[in-house]
This record gives C-alpha cells, structure tokens and sequence, in this order.
C-alpha cells in the first residue's frame, strides 16, 4: 500500500482525537536520529554570506521589500554606500540621487559622515531613504533614526532593512562596529518614537531553513523558492520598515 492508501486507511479506522494528535507528532525526530548531511561542521560553509555561491539570502529578502515598496523610491533619494537600489528599483521616478558613506574615501559620496550625526544634510531634503542593512553598524540607532526624519521632506519614506538572525561581521570591525540584531518589535517601537503612531509598518522575513542556510553563508540558489517564501515569525532573519514623515 503507498503512503496515501495507508493514510487514508488510519484515517477511517483512528479516533478522530488520535488521529489529529498523530498528525501533529508524526514530524518530530527520535533524540540522536537527526540527520545533519553537509551541515554537520562547525565552520560555514560559505564564510561570505553567500555572495560567493550567488545571492545572499537576505539580500533576497531585502530585494523582495524594495520591490514591493517601488513605487516609493522617486523623487531625490538618498542610500547609503552607493546608489545600486535606487537605479535598480527608482527608474526613471528618481530625479535626483544622493550616497551617504560613513568614511571618507567614496567618490560617489555626496554626504561622509554618521547618519547619528548627519553632518551636513539639510533638513526636509529628501523624499525618500533607501537604508539596508546599515542600522546595526550605528551604534546610536535613536539618534540615527531621528535624524532620518529630518532629513525626509514631509509625506517622505524611509525604506530601511535590518538583519535578525544572521552572523556578526567581524571583518568590518576596524571601520565600523557590528553592534545590533534587531526584532520586529523592537525596531517597530524605535521608529514610532520619531516617525510617530501610525507611520510604521514593519514586515519580517524567514524561517528556520532559511535562517539555517543564512548562518551557514548559502545563497538563494542553494534553496528552493518555497524554502525562503515560507513565513515563520518566529525565525526573522530580516525585517523590512516602512517609515513615512507626516505632511
């Protein structure tokens, strides 16, 4: 008898309580059986989030957020570190853009300098903030939020992804400190302390597979789509904010 003939079979012979009880225990894995396959090391696979196997995986996740977001990301944008995102997703909607980077030493930068300090960037500036994954290397994330709303013009968006479940980056730590992970929670709660109530909605992304194979440095082409679409809130391996500065 194949698995679906027997199935249907313990269905018509097991008490309905039995049944429902079986099917959720039928996963869980005997103590000591549990099947590691090329995960069973203690080093990653990857040491380079994945960029060298092809895309990371939140960087899947991040670009999924600016997709879904597009249509925000126009008029004068400022990102920061170089303008990829704002010519990949802003398109012919961007009439100006503008790169922050925190050293100096970037030709591209308009702006050097700590988003917690904002040296040199007007007020009301901006229509919208492209901010991935930059949240957790500043150490003063109130300020820097605060100084994101200034900065944006009125009706303004900040479009800003930050990292949950994901290894720190000790290579970067002599030019900037990897000080944070964030909840979705905790960083709904930072952004309404500037953006306001009601300005803020925050979106997380992952799942225990995709967390796994983030830590290990797998990239989206090591996993099938349903591995990463699949939603848990319990296992945010990225989180997606999107801030907007009232009129």
């Amino acid at each position: 008898m194949n698995p679906a003939g027997a199935k249907r079979l313990l269905r018509t012979v097991v008490p309905e309580g039995l049944y429902q009880w079986l099917s959720q225990h039928q996963r869980r894995v005997a103590r000591g059986w549990v099947r590691w396959g090329s995960l069973a090391r203690t080093t990653p696979i990857s040491a380079q989030w994945g960029h060298d196997r092809g895309q990371p995986v939140d960087r899947y996740y991040i670009e999924r957020f600016l997709a879904k977001h597009a249509a925000d990301i126009q008029g004068r944008v400022l990102e920061v570190g170089d303008a990829r995102y704002t010519q990949q997703f802003g398109a012919s909607r961007v009439t100006r853009s503008d790169i922050l980077h925190a050293l100096p030493g970037n030709p591209a930068a308009t702006f050097v300098g700590d988003i917690a300090q904002a040296p040199g960037i007007p007020d009301d500036a901006f229509a919208c903030l492209l901010f991935t994954q930059v949240l957790q290397y500043v150490f003063d994330v109130r300020a820097a939020v605060s100084q994101m709303h200034r900065i944006l013009e009125p009706g303004g968006v900040a479009l800003v992804t930050v990292p949950g479940i994901i290894k720190v980056d000790r290579g970067a730590m002599e030019r900037w400190p990897d000080c944070w992970r964030f909840t979705s929670q905790s960083v709904h709660r930072l952004f309404e302390e500037s953006f306001g109530t009601g300005n803020v909605r925050v979106e997380s992304f992952g799942n225990v597979r995709a967390a796994v194979a983030a830590l290990h440095g797998l990239a989206r082409e090591d996993l099938r789509a349903a591995d990463l679409d699949l939603h848990d809130p319990h296992y945010e391996v990225t989180t997606g904010v999107r801030a907007v500065k009232s009129r």
